[in-house]
């Protein structure tokens, strides 16, 4: 049985737009922390005298501590509340930014990184949670616009920041700019997000240990396992194993999901919302594919077409202004149009704008022809993030917000790593199908000492048949969500109530 407590007055008597805004700067904070690291690499490896694949380590120990905890990280924000959770994973990270700054070893900033992500896991499910409780299903995809062009500012904030910071500063500066938004973020949490409802639960302990310990299996073997060639980890244990040992106790936290009568972890009704379980397939679909993106673009663009990594960060401006100009119009619309329709033809653009991308992946093709498919490619993913979300949590029942944000955002880890481990055995495949040896994990190194020109027209080829993975998967997801059906509450496609009744009541238990 589930019981409920109200520490605080009614949500009703609040506008949710501030305590949005106050998400948003914790969120924009994760997000620029995920791509801000990339650009800083070569620092790192020179100034720790750390190897390329120790620095690898950065990037995958954040992503594993991010993407595991998700699922039960969004429970607890239902228990606990998810303004509290929120401002634990807030200090967590602030506190773990510091640390990363300060470390003067490798396996010290890893350690560090660890402890970030699993700030950045505690935050980001309760987003998405206050954002579903706080306004009502026919003005959630004003709020989710804005939360997802929140995404886009972050994709050209963070790279470009990073450069700037780690070439007027040094790379400790990438994680110490964290901190003073850390703190301003934690203020406005305390003072605008409201204290909204608990549900008591009868925790699942044994749905913790078995997710926990599927999610890590499946994760690390797919994000790890290009560096160890898929095969021998340790001992006798293989990479084929742990993702079959992953799978294996996935199925099994399934099963004891069905069969638990009392608090399942992820209550198995969530999916019985088409509409929920078709956005799982999408947002995993639209992660893996900007995920396998960057890499064999920022390859070209330093290896090929000589720019620094602040100019060839410059290339994913146009994607972010697009996004960003159009997040108001589709906000609007997506109160109005049906899912199907704006988010496949958001779909479409993307597959559209990848194929255009292709051709002008060339030792001596001109700027327009990068920029012009990327702008495209922003439009179209201005009708994907933001409507996705909204559509995904907006069937769902108060008392479940947390547990189906948890979901939501593990298949979007998920996404974005079977994506980078995907991009990494592609790029190496078409390398050696171009005549070309090339370890995608040096590319720092690589970028430093150039390609020789007789090498520019292979490696582009190469990048350029790598990016074809995108619209291929583009495919799966435009497939899934034509097949979304109407919302299922009363204002949706007609005009949006008035600020007075922007939050709905707490259901009854």
């Amino acid at each position: 049985m589930t019981t409920s407590e109200s520490n605080a007055a009614p949500p009703t008597e609040k506008d949710p737009w501030p305590a949005l805004w106050a998400l948003v700067l914790g969120f924009f904070m994760i997000m620029v922390d995920t791509t801000i690291v990339t650009v800083a690499t070569p620092a790192i490896i020179e100034d720790l005298h750390a190897e390329v694949n120790s620095v690898v380590w950065v990037t995958s120990a954040y992503l594993l501590a991010y993407a595991v905890p998700v699922l039960i990280t969004g429970r607890l924000g239902d228990r606990f509340g998810p303004k509290n959770l929120y401002l634990v994973g807030m200090v967590v990270f602030t506190l773990a930014s510091l640390a990363c700054g300060l470390t003067s070893t490798i396996e010290g900033l890893i350690i560090a990184r660890v402890v970030q992500g699993l700030g950045a896991s505690c935050i980001t499910p309760q987003t998405m949670a206050i954002i579903t409780r706080i306004f009502p299903a026919e003005r959630r995809g004003q709020a989710m616009a804005l939360w997802g062009a929140t995404a886009g500012v972050a994709i050209l904030v963070g790279p470009l920041l990073g450069g700037i910071l780690v070439d007027s500063l040094s790379w400790e500066w990438i994680f110490f700019v964290n901190i003073p938004v850390g703190i301003i973020a934690f203020g406005m949490g305390v003072r605008l997000l409201p204290a909204l409802e608990k549900h008591q639960h009868a925790f699942d302990w044994l749905g913790v240990v078995l997710s926990g310990v599927g999610m890590f299996l499946l994760v690390f073997g797919i994000q790890e396992g290009h560096q160890y060639d898929w095969g021998t980890v340790t001992g006798g244990i293989t990479v084929p194993e742990l993702i079959g040992g992953g799978l294996v106790v996935l199925t099994a936290f399934v099963v004891w999901q069905h069969f638990n009568k009392q608090e399942p972890l992820v209550p198995l009704r969530l999916f019985r919302d088409r509409n929920f379980s078709l956005a799982n397939i999408g947002i995993t679909v639209i992660s893996f594919t900007f995920t396998a993106l960057g890499f064999p673009l920022m390859l070209y663009a330093q290896l090929v077409r000589g720019l620094t990594p602040t100019e060839a960060a410059l290339l994913m401006v146009p994607m972010a202004l697009m996004s960003i100009i159009l997040a108001p119009i589709v906000g609007k619309l997506t109160d109005q149009v049906h899912p199907r329709f704006l988010i496949g033809a958001g779909f479409a653009v993307v597959g559209v704008s990848f194929l255009w991308l292709v051709q002008g992946v060339t030792p001596d093709s001109a700027a327009w022809q990068i920029v012009a498919p990327m702008a495209l490619m922003g439009a179209g993913s201005a009708a994907i993030w933001a409507p996705l979300t909204a559509t995904a949590t907006r069937n769902l029942p108060l008392d479940l917000a947390g547990a189906g944000s948890g979901v939501y955002n593990a298949a979007r880890q998920v996404g974005a790593v079977i994506g980078a481990a995907a991009i990494a055995v592609l790029m190496d495949s078409r390398l050696a199908a171009n005549g070309l040896t090339f370890d995608p994990s040096a590319a720092p190194e690589g970028a430093a000492s150039g390609l020789p020109p007789q090498a520019f027209d292979p490696f582009s080829t190469a990048m350029g048949q790598s990016i074809l993975i995108a619209p291929a998967v583009i495919l799966l997801g435009l497939a899934a969500v034509l097949m979304f059906e109407r919302p299922r509450h009363a204002g949706f496609g007609h005009e949006a109530p008035t600020a007075a009744s922007a939050v709905p009541a707490a259901p009854a238990e």
